[in-house]
């Protein structure tokens, strides 16, 4: 659930000497020569056709544009990424690298989510700058951007953050749920306080791999409360020892219906519950978080598995989810075999030449995880006639 292996941190281990280089390279305007700059710089790194807001967004918003919105909030968990990155290596805020992944887009960071354990920072809140945004002679928000963000980050392989984030993601490993970690409760209240500030209309969470997984259950608990966010996962977990344990139970669930169906008592009755466990009761609002997977990442590609016999189509992004069954809206990224690190990657979901395909589908996995937003007290059972 690496954002980072190893070999690519290495390359960003060089600390402040390498920022203080590129301030040297841009107050002399040779941006180009050297090779001086960070990698992970927002010039260097960053989206290459993703504009800033401007005053054209007032009569067409850019953020209406669902690959737009993909990118400017992938780039917001890469700054949070970041945020952290620039804490170990005591980047001052003149060279600071995460800002740049916010300043374009008109936001700011009013919070950042910080780990008790260990002091490291796994989250930020950001929200839209209405003085930078003024200072450009952009009046209002565009239509379809966020008030605020809440954006997590994943793992990093680097010593100060490593002994904690493996730990997270061993819990969720074993138990498919983040609940009993620190940052769970954090970011919960975190994104409960900018729903009463904001409305939960107004904001989003988003995460990158293990923040997938906490911003899928955050996102959850909230949703439990009848406060529906937009969700954004990229590359969320999928592979558990508990869903392993729970595919074998499942697979012996389903003998036993079979040997139930086939008595003669209670059997409409039944049918009746196996078709409320299946489906959302009419009238109830749905939440259907955005997750964005590649079908090479074994952390995620088990979010493609279908449910059951449903299959999946290909439609348009701004297509719903099927009605009255649980689901998500569900992207899927295949380019043919790939390493690793790239398929997991944050930096692929806002280059130029994504092909993605919107799977509008149950999948087996989202249909278990949001199963318990709908579930309504089993209809009771009469006892059968025996004559």
């Amino acid at each position: 659930m690496a954002k980072m292996g190893e070999e690519e941190i290495l390359k960003i281990s060089g600390g402040s000497e390498e920022g203080e280089k590129v301030v040297v390279v841009m107050e002399n305007k040779e941006e180009g020569v050297g090779g001086g700059h960070h990698p992970y710089a927002f010039h260097v790194s960053g989206p290459r056709n993703v504009s800033s807001p401007n005053w054209r967004d007032l009569i067409s918003s850019s953020w209406k544009d669902g690959n737009y919105k993909r990118s400017v909030i992938a780039c917001f968990i890469q700054a949070v990424y970041l945020l952290e990155l620039d804490r170990q290596e005591n980047r001052t805020p003149e060279i600071a690298l995460a800002p740049k992944w916010w300043i374009p887009f008109k936001y700011k960071l009013v919070q950042t989510l910080v780990d008790e354990r260990d002091g490291s920072i796994y989250g930020g809140i950001l929200e839209w700058d209405r003085s930078a945004a003024l200072a450009d002679f952009v009046l209002m928000r565009p239509a379809g951007a966020p008030r605020a963000v809440l954006a997590l980050r994943g793992t990093l392989l680097k010593s100060p953050t490593i002994r904690r984030d493996i730990e997270d993601d061993l819990r969720f490993l074993a138990w498919e749920s983040l609940k009993g970690s620190v940052r769970f409760n954090g970011a919960l209240n975190a994104l409960k306080s900018i729903a009463e500030k904001y409305g939960s209309s107004s904001i989003c969470i988003a995460g990158h791999s293990l923040g997938a997984g906490f911003a899928l259950q955050v996102g959850k608990a909230l949703a439990k409360e009848g406060i529906y966010v937009e969700a954004h996962l990229f590359n969320p977990p999928s592979v558990s020892l508990a869903m392993s344990f729970r595919n074998i139970g499942e697979k012996a669930g389903f003998v036993w219906k079979r040997v139930k169906s086939m008595l003669p008592l209670n059997s409409e009755n039944q049918e009746n519950i196996d078709q409320a466990a299946t489906s959302i009761p009419a009238g109830m609002k749905q939440w259907a978080p955005h997750l964005y997977v590649n079908n090479s990442d074994y952390i995620c590609c088990y979010y493609t598995d279908p449910d059951g016999a449903e299959n999946s189509q290909a439609n348009k992004e701004n297509t719903r989810p099927c009605l009255g069954k649980f689901g998500a809206k569900l992207f899927v990224l295949s380019k043919g075999k790939q390493k690793f690190l790239e398929a997991h990657g944050l930096e692929q979901w806002w280059s130029d030449d994504l092909e993605l395909q919107m799977a509008v589908q149950n999948s087996k996995l989202i249909s278990r995880q949001l199963k318990s937003l709908y579930s309504l007290p089993a209809p009771q059972q009469t006892q059968g006639k025996l004559q």
